[in-house]
């Protein structure tokens, strides 16, 4: 039902923004084959919503963690943390 429904909605616009005549030209010079402007543009304004609410999340799972460890008084050490990540990263290198 809900996919009914956002398929008959309308599209809307995103406000145009002005820029340099020589920045327009080297965001033109970029763009993929066959890659329209506007289709840039889409792209980097669908993805920079996307890093935001990453970053949010990743906040809101720190604050929480913060407040679990404040409450049960258990910490890890950093020295800890960065081995396990060190681990991962050569395992994932030995991989390729």
């Amino acid at each position: 039902m809900q996919m009914r429904y956002i398929h008959s909605m309308k599209t809307a616009s995103i406000p145009s923004v002005r820029v340099a005549p020589a920045f327009r030209i080297e965001v033109e010079s970029l763009l993929g084959t066959g890659e329209t402007l506007s289709e840039f543009v889409e792209t980097a304004v669908i993805e920079a919503v996307q890093r935001r609410r990453n970053q949010a999340e990743f906040i809101a799972r720190g604050m929480a963690s913060l407040i679990e460890a404040k409450a049960s008084n258990t910490y890890i050490e950093a020295d800890e943390v960065i081995g396990k990540l060190e681990r991962k990263l050569a395992a994932a290198k030995a991989r390729k």
